[in-house]
């Protein structure tokens, strides 16, 4: 079984997902200064807009749809599999930053963000992702996952 990411074959931007990653990226660190569980909650949702179907209703993908088009950023289509486990992801982290957060677990609040900090500037500066990473062990453990 070669090394692959999860494929829907759906095409989208990967210019615009990596300016989303930016924006994920500002917005975690906007949270950890903060503090303010809001700036989580409105992530969340930003995150169920995209994944979805209403991309339309999402301020960061509208607000990289802009910045693409205004700095004229190449269009680079590639499968939707990838992005789309990656914000699976990035829901999961937010939500764990959301409880740890109200639990008042600094410590851990503190691991889980540099953890996806971690993994989202890997994203947006080298186009690496660390989702499909853990989509092939789970895949090669339990191959009937993700079926």
């Amino acid at each position: 079984m070669a090394q692959q990411c999860p494929l829907i074959f759906r095409q989208v931007d990967a210019t615009v997902t990596r300016i989303n990653t930016l924006f994920v990226i500002s917005t975690i660190i906007a949270f950890l200064l903060t503090q303010s569980l809001v700036i989580l909650i409105a992530l969340i949702i930003d995150f169920m807009f995209r994944l979805y179907g209403y991309k339309h209703l999402s301020p960061i993908q509208n607000i990289s749809l802009f910045i693409q088009k205004k700095l004229s950023l190449p269009v680079k289509m590639e499968d939707a599999g990838a992005k789309r486990l990656a914000a699976f992801f990035g829901v999961g982290f937010t939500f764990a930053l959301l409880i740890t957060s109200w639990l008042g677990a600094g410590f851990a609040t503190a691991i889980i963000a540099g953890i996806f900090l971690f993994c989202a500037a890997l994203e947006l500066f080298f186009g690496y992702c660390i989702a499909c990473k853990i989509y092939y062990i789970v895949k090669k453990i339990y191959p009937k996952a993700f079926a």
